[in-house]
């Protein structure tokens, strides 16, 4: 499992444990799974695919972010 918490400055619109998480990247759509290698990257304006450990998935849409992912956790900062 995967730990992922999605925020805006001023609240959190996402914070669990998933499976997966589907970001759109700047130089396409980049998926996170549990244990991926550390990264820092932009997004660009789309949508967040979020799957969670019973295979449900949720959509939020984003004009823009940071993702960052370490120690087993991705963070998004739109």
């Amino acid at each position: 499992m995967l730990r992922l918490i999605v925020a805006q400055v001023d609240k959190t619109l996402f914070e669990g444990e998933i499976t997966q998480v589907t970001c759109p990247g700047e130089m396409g759509d980049l998926t996170v799974l549990s244990h991926h290698a550390p990264l820092v990257t932009p997004l660009r304006a789309g949508e967040l695919k979020i799957v969670d450990h019973e295979g449900v998935e949720t959509y939020i849409k984003v004009t823009g972010g940071i993702l960052e992912v370490g120690s087993n956790t991705a963070t998004i900062l739109l």
